[in-house]
């Protein structure tokens, strides 16, 4: 420290050390932890934002991409399968000529799945890598609870109950092409496996998830509903043409399946409606055609 003369003035020359400087300002932490006698609180954390519905991930861009990738798809699942097919036919003693078996409702199954897995391999790489997002979720799966799944299956096999009587007021009087593809027990069976777990699921994603969540970003909830629902229907007219009362049935099946999608806002209602109705179908057809054994002409019984 340096030394003061007798009347209190520093003596000229000398320099101010660094220590006696004053007036330095304090941390404003340390004086809130003074006077408070605790440390300051932070600032409470930010909630995490909610996710994002639907109709605000999936684009009109997304939908051009899909629609351009079906013929791709198609061709590379039709080459898979008949690939698979030449390769595994000398060991499994298949003796039909793949032109035959192109014909075989079993080959046609197959090539279906494939197809499908094309289509949902590519949905999950748009979701993860365009939109970061997961792929349930963004298209609007939501976990449901035991009272929602037996409430949706029962109402799928209501409104199978429902149909059923319907056509009934106009029987069939000739077979149309989806009847057809019942030729055997084997088949028959086949088909209701796909019907009750793979068909509900990939058909849900494609029009009350992808093509739901577009529309109804685009022209509104109504006008998806009615949408989704003459598009599905439309899916449906190769397989029952030309019994035009089964394709209106199935435009009526497909507004409910976009209406309990509309009004629940989740994907979850209507794939498991679907499973419900088609189980409800499958399960009435096993029992009226003697256990899949009198399978020809079934729906003019």
């Amino acid at each position: 420290m340096q030394p003061i003369g007798p009347n209190g003035v520093r003596p000229l020359g000398e320099r101010r050390s660094p220590s006696s400087n004053v007036n330095m300002p304090e941390d404003p932490e340390n004086l809130a932890t003074e006077a408070s006698g605790a440390p300051a609180e932070s600032p409470p954390p930010q909630p995490p934002a909610p996710p994002l519905a639907p109709r605000e991930i999936w684009t009109p861009r997304d939908l051009l991409l899909f629609v351009a990738f079906l013929p791709f798809a198609l061709v590379a699942s039709t080459l898979v399968v008949l690939m698979g097919y030449a390769v595994l036919r000398p060991f499994a003693g298949w003796h039909a000529p793949v032109d035959m078996a192109q014909r075989n409702p079993i080959f046609l199954l197959i090539l279906q799945c494939v197809f499908y897995v094309f289509i949902l391999g590519f949905l999950f790489l748009l979701a993860k890598l365009q939109h970061h997002q997961p792929f349930w979720r963004s298209l609007g799966w939501t976990k449901p609870t035991t009272r929602q799944v037996a409430g949706y299956l029962l109402g799928g096999g209501g409104l199978a109950a429902g149909v059923s009587v319907a056509l009934t007021l106009r029987p069939d009087v000739q077979e149309f092409p989806l009847e057809k593809l019942f030729n055997s027990p084997a088949t028959s069976y086949a088909i209701g496996v796909f019907a009750i777990s793979v068909a509900p699921v990939v058909e849900e994603v494609v029009f009350r998830g992808l093509l739901f969540a577009i529309i109804e970003r685009a022209a509104g909830m109504r006008f998806a509903v009615v949408t989704t629902a003459v598009l599905f229907a439309g899916l449906h007219v190769q397989e029952y043409w030309p019994a035009w009362h089964h394709m209106f049935m199935i435009l009526v099946v497909g507004m409910v399946f976009s209406l309990a999608r509309g009004m629940t806002g989740s994907l979850t209602s209507s794939i498991i409606l679907h499973i419900g109705f088609n189980s409800c179908i499958m399960t009435g057809l096993f029992f009226s055609t003697q256990h899949f054994r009198a399978v020809g002409g079934f729906w003019m019984q």
